[in-house]
Parts: structure tokens; sequence; C-alpha cells
């Protein structure tokens, strides 16, 4: 069964930076593209970025592209979402999750067969 794990959540200040971690085990890397979203309170989840697993490829949403980096440590099995230059909107539950397409659709959730459990991120002064 395909676990992962979501860290490296916490507050900051507006214009700081944090770095997310989603452990994966039971499966490897090269299996699955991994996605992050985000859902803020009385919002819907919102698709933020990917990386496929067959050539490293990313997606970035227009409100975090340029900011959030997103990359994959395969020894460690491990995929990070670099954050910078954050903004108060940025506050959210952050959830990693599996795909099912090398090169998913974030607006279909349905496409997306494991999650984390969040880690929550709040940006605030």
């Amino acid at each position: 069964q395909v676990q992962l794990v979501e860290s490296g959540g916490g507050l900051v200040q507006p214009g700081g930076s944090l770095r997310l971690s989603c452990a994966a085990s039971r499966f490897a890397l090269d299996y699955y593209a991994i996605a992050w979203f985000r859902q803020a309170p009385g919002k819907e989840r919102e698709g933020v970025s990917f990386i496929s697993a067959s050539d490293g490829r990313t997606y970035y949403a227009d409100s975090v592209k340029g900011r959030f980096t997103i990359s994959k440590d395969k020894a460690k099995n491990t995929v990070y979402l670099q954050m910078n230059s954050l903004k108060p909107e940025d506050t959210a539950v952050y959830y990693c999750a599996t795909a099912f397409s090398d090169y998913p659709d974030l607006t279909q959730l349905g496409d997306f067969p494991s999650w984390g459990q969040g880690t929550q991120v709040t940006v605030s002064s």
C-alpha cells in the first residue's frame, strides 16, 4: 500500500521561505508522478505543482510560478516543495499525492489515488 507523509509546514512571515517534504514508502518515485495540492479554509483543493516520474518534468500553477520549486531525491524517495517569497494567500494545508498519469491534470482530483495527511503552512506577520 502506497504511503505518503508530508512534513516541513509551520508559521512564517510574509516574504519568508519553507521547504515541504513528501516522503514516499512502499513504492519508488520512478513509478508515479507526485503532485502538491493545497486547501485553504472554505476553499476548494487547489493543484500547485507536479513532477513527472519518467523525466522529471515539472509544472506550476500561475499563483506560485517563480516562487515555488518542486524537486525529488530518488535516494531518499522524497519529493520537496521549496516555497520562497511566501504570501498570506499561500496559507493552507498542503498535501502531496500520487498520480495515475505521468503528466497529470491538477484539476481532476480523481486522478490522484493516494494522498498524504497534509501539513499546515501559515504565512502571517
